[in-house]
C-alpha cells in the first residue's frame, strides 16, 4: 500500500516536518520521532509525515537501511488519546496528506530495506507497532514496556498482531488481556528485543550493525524482504483490526475508560 508516489516525496528537503527530525547519511536514513513534551504520542500528522518519510526512504536508492529513534524520555505512548476527542494540534507541517488512511504497521512492512530501533525511552500501546516493525532493535536497559489499552476500555487490535508476528501468541494475548508493564529482559528473551547494550555503547552498537547490513547486496535484500512480506502479508489483517479498533473506540467501556485516565481515576465498568 503506498501512501505517495515517487514524485510526491522527492524534494522532501523543502517540507516542513513538526513532529519528526530527518538525516541522510552514509546510506542511513534515520527518522527522530520529536514529539517529546507528548511523550512522542501519535498524531494524525506525525503518522502523516512518518508514510512520508518512509516513502522517500522507498524510493531512494542510496538509501540502504533505516535508523528509528526518539528525542524525551518516552520513546512512544502510543496514539494520542486526546485526537480522538477531535483535538488538533496546531503546527506548521507542510507534507501534504496521504491518499488513504495510513496503517502504522504498513509503512514499515512496505518499506523494503533493513530497519534497526536504537530504543532509549519507554513504550506504551500503539508505540509496539513501531518496535516491531523493526528488523533488530538495540535497547538501553531499565526502560518499561506497557500495553495499558484493557485499562481504557479499548484492545491493542493492531499491536496485537504486529507482535504476534515476533513472540509467541500466548504471551502476546496474556500481555493484551491483563495489560501489565514488561521489563526489557523479559523482553530479550521473548525475542521482543534484539539486544540489551549500556548506554555508553548503544551509538557504536546501532552504528555497528548499519555498517554490516549497508556492506551487503541492497538488491538482495529489498526483495528479499518484499519476499518475506508477501509470504506472510498481514496488510488485510491490519484494515479489519482498524475497524475493530474503531468499534471499541465508540463504546461506553472507551468513553470511560479515557475520561478516568484523564481524571486520574479507577474507571467504573458497566
Amino acid at each position: 500500500m503506498k501512501y505517495f508516489n515517487k514524485n510526491d516525496v522527492k524534494n522532501i528537503k523543502s517540507f516542513n516536518f513538526d513532529f519528526i527530525d530527518l538525516e541522510e547519511a552514509n546510506h542511513v536514513f534515520t527518522v527522530t520521532l520529536n514529539r517529546p513534551k507528548k511523550k512522542n504520542a501519535l498524531n494524525p500528522q506525525m503518522i502523516n509525515e512518518m508514510a512520508f518519510a518512509f516513502q522517500y526512504a522507498s524510493s531512494n536508492d542510496d538509501i540502504r537501511a533505516l535508523l528509528l529513534k526518539s528525542n524525551g524520555d518516552v520513546f512512544c505512548s502510543g496514539l494520542d488519546l486526546k485526537t480522538l476527542n477531535g483535538d488538533v494540534e496546531k503546527n506548521n507541517s507542510t507534507v501534504p496528506k496521504a491518499n488513504s488512511k495510513i496503517l502504522i504497521a504498513e509503512i514499515f512492512n512496505k518499506l523494503y530495506k533493513p530497519k534497526i530501533c536504537q530504543l532509549e525511552g519507554d513504550v506504551y500501546a500503539g508505540g509496539f507497532l513501531l518496535i516491531a516493525g523493526c528488523n533488530y532493535v538495540i535497547s538501553k536497559d531499565g526502560l518499561k514496556l506497557g500495553l495499558p489499552e484493557v485499562k481504557r476500555g479499548i484492545f491493542p487490535m493492531q499491536v496485537m498482531e504486529s507482535l504476534s508476528k515476533v513472540i509467541s501468541s500466548r504471551n502476546v494475548i496474556d500481555w493484551c488481556i491483563r495489560g501489565y508493564n514488561l521489563d526489557v529482559k523479559t523482553a530479550h528473551s521473548w525475542g521482543l528485543i534484539s539486544k540489551i547494550v549500556g548506554q555508553a555503547n548503544i551509538e557504536s552498537d546501532v552504528s555497528k550493525w548499519l555498517k554490516e547490513v549497508t556492506r551487503n547486496s541492497p538488491f538482495a535484500i529489498k526483495h528479499g524482504l518484499e519476499a518475506m512480506d508477501n509470504i506472510k502479508s498481514s496488510e488485510s489483517n491490519h484494515e479489519y483490526l482498524l475497524q475493530m479498533l474503531e468499534l471499541v473506540l465508540k463504546s461506553d467501556d472507551a468513553t470511560e475508560g479515557i475520561a478516568a485516565f484523564k481524571e486520574k481515576r479507577n474507571p467504573n465498568w458497566k
